[in-house]
């Protein structure tokens, strides 16, 4: 069984992640604001659990989470953690900021992220993220959801990614999305280290599995897996639930309904299957889940560790509820 503090190799890099990571959207104020106190005992928790794979980005918290994360990193080796962040959107205060309040974030500072997938752009990025998490370097750097602007984040950000791993500066290039056919796009037209996909490939949805995860396998490209639980619909599969960030539809709770009465048949929480069943993917290096607190760290772990028997696995299939070409653990 794969435990959380396993290493992966994060494609064809030096770099080592731990099979289990610390996404710190939730420690910028996602939805609710995250006192500092809270924040560094989550973050000190997961370096206590043996966690040594660290997500942030510029918007997660509009600064706070990189400055957050880099106060307690500044203290540890450099060489003991694999620090991932982002580029794409530059922090600057706008005009009226009082008027502009953030519809994610709560309790940030007062700069707002304004789209820049430009090579002076992500240069700027990059030193300012730098500067905000007081470190020398960084090791991952993604371009982040680039949704309209292909053009750009091709001919500009990933040209200067591309010239800061030639000059040794990072130590991956990477990008971040909650699609995976831009992705795939990205892998055909340049060369990628790593991709972080969010919630394309999960329990509830593996349309991944057409393209994108096959591309990744056969190139060497490491993939790293965020929104395990597809916002909140694999933790609670009830009316009501999130997915993707908004309202489930129907027919989507019906199906989590129906993963979840398996799972209870064999004994075994949902999120369990949830966040095992990425992992068991060749192509996959790496489970990024967000935490605000430490019991809900000590929560994931736990869960990437539960047994399950492989005949709750056969009983999915036979179910249809997972794709037939799914790798499972």
């Amino acid at each position: 069984m794969v435990s959380a503090t396993d290493t992966a190799g994060l494609g064809p890099t030096r770099l080592k992640v731990t099979r289990l990571g610390l996404g710190t959207a939730p420690l910028g104020g996602l939805y609710a604001a995250v006192e500092e106190g809270q924040a560094e005992a989550t973050i000190t928790r997961a370096w206590d659990l043996g966690l040594r794979f660290f997500d942030t980005a510029p918007q997660y918290g509009n600064g706070l989470s990189e400055r957050r994360l880099g106060r307690f990193l500044a203290g540890k080796p450099r060489d003991s953690y694999v620090l991932a962040t982002k580029v794409g959107r530059l922090l600057r205060v706008p005009p009226q900021p009082e008027a502009q309040e953030d519809a994610f974030y709560k309790g940030t500072p007062p700069e707002r992220p304004v789209f820049d997938f430009s090579y002076d752009g992500v240069m700027r990025s990059l030193e300012e993220s730098l500067e905000r998490l007081g470190l020398d370097r960084v090791d991952v750097l993604h371009i982040h959801d680039p949704d309209d602007h292909y053009d750009a984040a091709i001919s500009g950000a990933y040209r200067a990614l591309d010239r800061l791993r030639a000059d040794g500066v990072i130590g991956a290039v990477g990008a971040g999305m909650n699609q995976a056919e831009m992705l795939a796009r990205f892998a055909r037209d340049g060369v990628f280290d790593c991709f972080l996909l969010a919630g394309r490939y999960t329990l509830l949805e593996q349309n991944s599995l057409d393209d994108f995860m096959p591309l990744c396998e056969a190139r060497g490209i490491g993939v790293i897996i965020g929104g395990v639980y597809n916002s909140g619909i694999l933790a609670n599969p009830n009316a009501g639930a999130k997915f993707n960030y908004q309202d489930a539809d129907p027919a989507l709770v019906a199906r989590a309904q129906a993963l979840d009465a398996v799972c209870r048949r064999h004994g075994v929480p949902l999120k369990a299957a949830a966040i095992q069943f990425p992992a068991a993917h060749p192509a996959v290096a790496s489970i990024l889940t967000g935490a605000r607190t430490p019991a809900e760290l000590e929560e994931n772990k736990a869960l990437f560790r539960h047994p399950i028997p492989a005949d709750l696995w056969a009983e999915l299939r036979a179910e249809r509820l997972i794709a037939p070409a799914a790798p499972t653990p």
